[in-house]
């Protein structure tokens, strides 16, 4: 391996390490049940909090909870990964490199 692509190797190590830095830092959230249930994420798709608004628990009906919870959760999940594919697809020139997206 030549120096030059060692030191390209090494920057854009480099802008990848800032880029996910920047995607732990950034925060998104994500409701349902017209924000009954609000999740909050961060862009490594790592849940932060997970906000239940008293009147939708009902002892009786699990159910209704466990689907505005199930529908914040997964729409935060996508939010966070159609965040993260566009700052890493910037980095890797759209390829898909496993491990990153």
């Amino acid at each position: 391996m030549n120096l030059s692509m060692l030191k390209r190797a090494q920057e854009l190590k480099a802008r990848l390490d800032k880029t996910q830095k920047e995607l732990e830092n950034t925060i998104m959230e994500a409701d349902s049940g017209k924000g009954a249930v609000k999740v909050t994420i961060d862009g490594q798709q790592k849940i932060l909090s997970i906000k239940i608004s008293p009147k939708v628990i009902d002892p009786n009906k699990p159910e209704e909870l466990e689907k505005l919870v199930f529908q914040a959760v997964s729409e935060a999940m996508a939010k966070s990964q159609k965040l993260a594919a566009k700052q890493l697809g910037k980095l890797t020139g759209g390829f898909k490199i496993p491990g990153l997206m």
